[in-house]
């Protein structure tokens, strides 16, 4: 099966979800009370069953989490050369930059254990546990020019960095799963990514498109072109390979985080630009996701 028909069912799942939006009765308190269910009731235990269960190469990981770093660190450079490029203002910019690094988890999981499994989603999860703090710290420092308790709380209620941890914790001492756990455990797993798809698709914006297209195609351009290559690049220089590899690309050729807009509502970015950036980078996900795959991997 070529990596576009396998791909295909996600990304209709997305676009199921913009449907329903726009077209079922449901209130916006549906949508947003669905999103905080799949983030602190599902993914954890995803997340803790695939890394709890994984047999993991910790050495050969150390290349895929050098990689994932440095192509995150590119993509804020890059991203942040638009106070140059376009001179926005303050609120636009730190708001809107957190689209050229930050990534949407659950599209990932999805496509990670698409191709690879149980092991795919383990090893993603891995890279995504020691970057989304390091993603959550800049967008913070960005927004706020400080360290403060606002940081600490932001990262320590992370439900996905608790669920990651904890797995690890459990992978690494040896434990095993008692049978109705791991039965719970896949039940919970079962649901969490076609709902945290279609949630994606319910959390699409369009109205803020209009008003900067430059900033928003630019900010796009760079989370779905510009980081992705770097990301190879490193990863070849590197010698990265098979599932450590793939499971880097795929984060690296993610569209924006969703989160990135609640962070801008609660911090005073530019909310409306950056959920337009996040939906331009969901769509244009669709097609560069399968390309970057097909050529890469």
């Amino acid at each position: 099966m070529d990596t576009t028909t396998l791909l295909l069912p996600d990304f209709l799942l997305i676009l199921l979800g913009y449907a329903l939006k726009r077209l079922a009765a449901y209130e916006a308190g549906f949508w947003a009370g669905l999103e905080q269910f799949i983030y602190y009731v599902l993914f954890p235990p995803l997340l803790f069953n695939a890394v709890a269960r994984a047999s993991l190469d910790w050495q050969a990981s150390a290349p895929m989490l050098a990689m994932g770093v440095l192509f995150t660190l590119g993509g804020l450079a890059l991203g942040y050369a638009a106070r140059w490029l376009f001179r926005p203002g303050p609120a636009a910019l730190n708001g809107g930059v957190q689209c050229a690094f930050r990534f949407n988890t659950y599209i990932g999981l999805a496509i990670a254990g698409g191709l690879h499994g149980q092991q795919g989603i383990a090893a993603f999860g891995v890279l995504a546990g020691l970057l989304i703090p390091l993603v959550n710290l800049v967008a913070i420092l960005l927004m706020t020019r400080s360290i403060g308790a606002r940081l600490w709380q932001e990262l320590a209620s992370n439900p996905l960095i608790g669920g990651i941890v904890l797995g690890l914790v459990w992978n690494l001492n040896g434990w095993s799963l008692p049978g109705w756990l791991h039965h719970l455990l896949g039940l919970l797993s079962g649901a969490a990514l076609p709902l945290g798809l279609i949630a994606v698709g319910g959390g699409l914006h369009f109205a803020a498109w209009r008003r900067a297209p430059g900033l928003v195609a630019y900010w796009s351009a760079v989370k779905l072109l510009a980081v992705p290559l770097l990301a190879a690049g490193i990863g070849h220089l590197l010698g990265v390979r098979g599932l450590y590899f793939d499971a880097a690309l795929i984060l690296a050729s993610l569209p924006a985080a969703s989160t990135a807009y609640i962070l801008a509502v609660r911090l005073g970015g530019d909310a409306q630009l950056v959920a337009a950036t996040i939906t331009a980078t969901t769509l244009g996900a669709m097609l560069t996701i399968p390309l970057q795959l097909a050529w890469w991997t």
